[in-house]
């Protein structure tokens, strides 16, 4: 039963085309990212991709952005959680350390309250790593340190006006 709201989420987490769209130039929807935005115990140096939006809906008063692995089992992984991103901000660049306006990152599953790239374990195949932009009708929803990335969706899946994805893969 687990396994089939999980599967449900993410088929609603992929979503119906949106007006929103979130773009890089950094890989393919879909393709590999590149290794130097994997964590450093993977041989990566934690560069985090440069992010691009637009289409964000007239009314949203916030918006989060977030990075799960969705192929770790039971309840998938976030790498990156910013909240409180201005709704009228357009992009996040290649590496960027500060935050736009009153953004700030929230403490990931991987213990860091800034990007963390992949590092999937050797031998565990395909993972894709999912970027979602929400935008929210509010200033935004209590994330807290180290929330359960299935659950943190689940949430944002019930309050968001809109929300746009891109997803990067990596095999190790």
């Amino acid at each position: 039963m687990r396994l089939a709201a999980i599967l449900g989420m993410l088929l609603l987490a992929a979503g119906p085309a949106s007006a929103m769209s979130l773009t890089t130039t950094d890989f393919t929807d879909g393709g590999a990212i590149p290794v130097e935005d994997y964590y450093p115990h993977c041989g990566g140096q934690n560069i985090s991709p440069g992010l691009s939006w637009r289409g964000v809906p007239a009314t949203a008063k916030s918006l989060i952005l977030t990075m799960i692995d969705i192929d770790v089992r039971p309840s998938l992984w976030s790498h990156w959680i910013v909240v409180y991103l201005p709704p009228d901000s357009t992009g996040i660049a290649r590496g960027q350390k500060t935050l736009p306006g009153g953004a700030r990152g929230v403490v990931s599953n991987f213990g860091d309250a800034f990007y963390d790239g992949p590092c999937p374990p050797e031998g565990t195949g395909l993972h894709h790593y999912r970027f979602t932009l929400w935008a929210l009708p509010n200033d935004g929803i209590f994330v807290g340190p180290n929330t359960n990335a299935f659950d943190l969706q689940a949430a944002l899946m019930q309050v968001a006006i809109d929300h746009t994805t891109i997803t990067g893969t990596v095999r190790r």
